[in-house]
């Protein structure tokens, strides 16, 4: 959703007296509130009476009579709401199984690696979603995507201020996927390293409280290395606020970080919407499939070798396939580190 915004800023730029609407899931909304370019979102609730919930959306669209309804969905729900929206003209991608009703259907290409263990050509650049997203529209705009982007609140920057009265990084260490979540003992590893000049921020939902907090344990817990004997050296002090900031306050702390450790997750997206300085760490997956960092100061941290059994998959497993999770244990926390100097 982060990275459809991205046909928000190029939409309004062609066509700024436009009235825009925006879908979301249920629990999405929160991250476009007060945006400045957008008339309505409208909510979809999925939990709670999912189908008639739908029905309702396509009567109150079909009242509207768009000119355009632009899905970047490929899910069969989206496809319904967008063939009977009643609109002038109905664009979407031709993996959507209803694709077939839309005026135009355009082909959804996932750039990726030949096959597991292979290495990227450096002379084709992998096509990113904000690429895939912008085909959508281009015919009556350009070729060239706009970069996705969030607006915090005045409010969201207020929440935030207290926590930058010093130099400080932030990391988001959870995922909804295990095979792209960077170990709970590799970050507490990494933040050994982490000069102490820095406070360390914690980041993520009320569900990754816990996984947090096992972070804080186990730095506590663990003998300080024999290499980091020096005043100057971790372990940083390290502050958990997950679960108490919302996703744009997230994002607007993450703007004046000196840097935002992610995983293949969606706060990787929200620095990439603030611009702010992101080292991104991927595990099982890599960034040829297209949802990599956007940001002007942006770092990939991967395994150096080729593995092969990555990756594994378009997105993400409940546990290695393999069993040994070599994707996200053989990374050195020194690679990470380095993106910090």
């Amino acid at each position: 959703m982060v990275l459809a915004t991205a046909l928000i800023e190029k939409l309004h730029n062609h066509f700024p007296d436009a009235q825009i609407d925006f879908l979301v899931r249920k629990g999405n909304e929160a991250l476009l509130i007060n945006h400045p370019y957008l008339h309505e979102v409208l909510v979809w609730d999925k939990k709670q009476h999912k189908l008639q919930n739908l029905w309702h959306l396509i009567r109150r669209v079909r009242r509207t009579k768009y000119d355009k309804v632009i899905n970047v969905q490929r899910f069969a729900a989206t496809g319904l709401l967008t063939a009977f929206s009643g609109a002038k003209e109905t664009i979407g991608f031709d993996k959507n199984p209803l694709s077939f009703l839309f005026t135009r259907k355009i082909p959804h290409i996932v750039s990726a690696l030949p096959h597991p263990g292979a290495t990227p050509d450096p002379s084709e650049r992998p096509l990113h979603e904000i690429d895939r997203n912008q085909r959508l529209i281009a015919v009556f705009t350009d070729d060239q995507p706009a970069k996705p982007r969030l607006y915090p609140s005045a409010d969201d920057l207020t929440k935030v201020q207290p926590y930058k009265d010093r130099p400080y990084i932030t990391v988001s260490p959870a995922s909804v996927w295990f095979t792209k979540q960077y170990p709970a003992e590799k970050w507490v590893s990494f933040l050994w390293l982490v000069p102490s000049s820095y406070t360390v921020y914690l980041l993520g939902a009320p569900s990754d409280k816990d996984l947090c907090e096992d972070i804080l344990c186990g730095i506590e817990e663990l003998p300080i290395p024999d290499h980091l004997s020096t005043a100057t050296t971790g372990p940083a002090a390290v502050i958990n606020l997950s679960g108490q900031l919302g996703f744009l306050q997230s994002a607007a702390l993450m703007k004046d970080s000196a840097m935002n450790y992610v995983n293949d997750s969606a706060p990787m997206h929200f620095a990439s919407a603030v611009n702010a300085p992101v080292t991104a760490v991927y595990c099982s997956t890599v960034p040829a499939f297209g949802f990599g960092p956007l940001s002007d100061v942006k770092f990939i941290v991967e395994i150096k070798e080729p593995l092969d059994c990555r990756p594994c998959g378009l997105h993400g497993y409940r546990a290695c396939p393999r069993g040994h999770f070599h994707c996200a244990y053989k990374i050195q926390e020194a690679q990470l580190l380095e993106t910090l100097k």
